[in-house]
């Protein structure tokens, strides 16, 4: 009987397709790893108008998370476009109501790790990917980033940082992600989904 995929959850937000890009290069990182399978899974928008509510299934791309999502996953990548230098509001929200899963420690010990993309170059892409960490280390996840062996965070002239994948946009959010960029997202995968195996042991 063969043992089942370790589900590693990719879970991102993304207005203009930027970071929904990356994280499509991630899963096919944890894709590529035998034994792990990627989750895609977005968040809702959050509207200034209180009655305002999003449609139960989106037009198009990753399903909502559930909070079970997060009591399935072995690994989670989490994913955000820059709102100047912070995590987008939708994701936020999101991370605002997982208590539950705080009080019972659904996520502690498991690896993740955490992306972004910016319109401008030095939009705050280090300290989005900073802001993105801060709930995941309080429910007692291991945050990874990418070491210095892959020789692209020496030579990328836009996107890619130790703290995780990322990638420049542009302003008016059409430019395509370099090779380089490609490269650690997928690097950062492959990465996350192995580390999950050896804490699985398997």
């Amino acid at each position: 009987m063969s043992t089942p995929d370790l589900i590693i959850l990719v879970l991102y937000y993304s207005r203009h397709g930027a970071t929904r890009k990356l994280a499509e290069l991630i899963a096919q990182g944890i894709d590529a790893v035998p034994g792990c399978e990627a989750r895609l899974r977005t968040v809702p928008a959050v509207s200034t108008v209180a009655e305002a509510s999003a449609p139960a299934v989106p037009s198009e791309g990753a399903p909502y998370v559930e909070l079970e999502d997060l009591r399935e996953c072995a690994a989670l990548a989490l994913g955000s476009p820059t709102r100047f230098g912070n995590m987008a509001s939708a994701m936020k929200y999101f991370w605002d109501g997982t208590s539950a899963e705080w009080l019972s420690g659904s996520l502690a010990g498991k690896p993740a790790c955490v992306f972004t993309s910016t319109g401008s170059l030095h939009g705050g892409q280090e300290s989005t990917l900073l802001t993105m960490m801060i709930p995941l280390l309080h429910h007692g996840m291991l945050v990874m980033g990418l070491p210095y062996t892959h020789a692209e965070l020496m030579t990328t002239e836009s996107g890619g940082s130790p703290y995780g994948p990322t990638h420049w946009s542009g302003l008016d959010g059409n430019k395509p992600l370099t090779e380089d960029e490609k490269r650690l997202a997928t690097a950062q995968g492959r990465r996350l989904a192995e580390t999950a195996r050896k804490l699985q042991g398997t």
